[in-house]
């Protein structure tokens, strides 16, 4: 749900405010503002939203308005009709239509860090508030954790644990671009041998894994004051060093981080027909007597197909299938220039098949480093369809951390606190391992699971829940 930041591929959302305001309605047809007198008022500090009568809505109300065609949400006991505004959403779509009938305020304030600029896309879009006499969250949620988890996230803040160090990241920064000028300056002095290959292969493969961590900051913090070098350096980071569609990666990671382990919300756990993860989906085919594979050997061949190909051959695939079919030429260019960089660089001295070849030879390598650090801590873990639970125990019940130590924390670029990193995607992961006590003592004192393994055992558990699965869809397909 990130508002703060550039539309990818249209420019400045702030510089097309204009555009937007003004064109939502209120269920009774009436305009709820004209565009252009809101901008001035936003900027002039005489907004009368404050003196409009607001219609009163129950929750009933509001959950009849759940549809993609029609879907209104909650944030701060205001009600939001989102639904011509989610087309524009710089987050996807999707993301907007996960939340509707529902309360977002938790999920609101947890993806977006600069609410100043958050609040012009908000206002011409409400339409009312919930009546006095509703709680401020769905019925079924227990009030006094969002309570606690929300005094938890001002208690953060007062810390200044969303400041960034800007030194953090920037040596980050340098190291990459170390590497890669390493890579070159070795091969250029010494040659393309086979043992020169590999070690080059080795800087390359180091560069592209602290390349991930330092992009993922930067879709999910805002780095810069200005927000246009916040988007230029995630195009810089995802396209140019990684070769991937910012775009893409975007889309389908706010949705994963909205709705974790959510079938079929989260992209990540949607991955049948090849791999059946969780407990419902492979019952779901077993009932159905679908079998595409033997999915009994599915942890077998999550060695063979899903650690090697997960980034050279599908992550690729969905990049240029974006690309192509929503005409991202920005991206387009982003990624030809991550190619034109390597044949410049190592073209010379392997020629335009070698080339390739080393290319997707570490990402081949990236591809089971990707696996490890991304599924050990969501596999293994709860999976169910909407269950409409509150932000915190969403985020608690779906993720686990690994155990912190100088090894983990660089392997996992800090990602090992994965149960934090979800609880709070604002946050630099530098301050993960300082709000982790304060983030289990709220679990201790609602009486949920803190999961916290070593990196092995973590590795374990991906297979060891694959075979579980596997065994619920055998049992499914052969019940008579």
């Amino acid at each position: 749900m990130m508002l703060e930041d550039e539309h990818e591929g249209n420019g400045s959302l702030v510089g097309k405010s204009q555009q937007y305001l003004g064109e939502k309605q209120q269920a009774n047809g009436k305009p709820v503002t004209n565009g252009k007198d809101s901008v001035k008022q936003e900027a002039n500090g005489k907004c009368d939203m404050s003196r409009k009568i607001l219609t009163m809505y129950s929750w009933q109300e509001i959950q009849r308005h759940n549809q993609e065609a029609d879907q209104w949400l909650v944030i701060n006991r205001k009600v939001y009709d989102v639904t011509d505004w989610a087309k524009r959403h710089p987050g996807g779509h999707r993301v907007l239509n996960h939340y509707a009938s529902e309360d977002a305020t938790d999920v609101f304030r947890a993806m977006h860090l600069k609410l100043d600029i958050v609040k012009l896309y908000l206002e011409p879009l409400l339409i009312g508030e919930l009546s006095p006499e509703e709680p401020s969250q769905e019925r079924n949620k227990n009030p006094q954790l969002v309570e606690d988890f929300q005094e938890l996230r001002r208690t953060l803040e007062a810390m200044n644990m969303f400041k960034a160090k800007w030194v953090f990241f920037f040596l980050h920064l340098a190291q990459i671009l170390i590497l890669e000028t390493l890579a070159w300056l070795m091969v250029w002095h010494f040659g393309n041998g086979w043992l020169m290959t590999i070690f080059i292969s080795f800087l390359l493969l180091i560069s592209q894994m602290q390349s991930f961590f330092l992009q993922h900051d930067s879709g999910h913090l805002s780095m810069f004051t200005n927000s246009k070098w916040n988007h230029l350096m995630q195009k810089f980071l995802m396209s140019h060093l990684k070769g991937l569609s910012a775009k893409w990666w975007n889309n389908q990671h706010f949705q994963h981080h909205v709705k974790t382990n959510i079938y079929p919300k989260d992209p990540d756990i949607d991955v049948g027909p090849l791999f059946l993860v969780g407990d419902l989906q492979p019952v779901k085919y077993g009932k159905k007597k679908i079998k595409f594979i033997d999915y009994e050997k599915q942890h077998l061949y999550f060695y063979m197909v899903g650690i090697p190909l997960l980034v050279p051959l599908y992550f690729n695939i969905k990049s240029i299938q974006l690309m192509y079919l929503q005409r991202c030429w920005e991206d387009i260019a982003w990624v030809s220039s991550f190619y034109i960089r390597h044949f410049i660089m190592l073209g010379p001295f392997y020629g335009i098949f070698g080339t390739i070849l080393l290319i997707y030879g570490v990402k081949f390598l990236e591809s089971a480093w990707m696996i490890y650090v991304t599924q050990m801590s969501h596999i293994p873990m709860k999976m169910s369809r909407e269950e409409n639970r509150d932000w915190f125990s969403t985020q608690v019940l779906a993720t686990c951390n690994i155990e912190q130590s100088f090894f983990n924390d660089w392997f996992t670029g800090h990602v090992n606190f994965q149960i934090e990193h979800h609880l709070f995607p604002t946050m630099p992961r530098h301050n993960y391992h300082k709000v982790a006590p304060l983030v289990r003592s709220l679990c201790a004192k609602h009486g949920l699971p803190y999961v916290s393994k070593p990196m092995l055992e973590a590795f374990g558990d991906i297979v060891r829940a694959l075979k579980k699965s596997a065994a619920l869809w055998r049992d499914a397909y052969y019940e008579t």
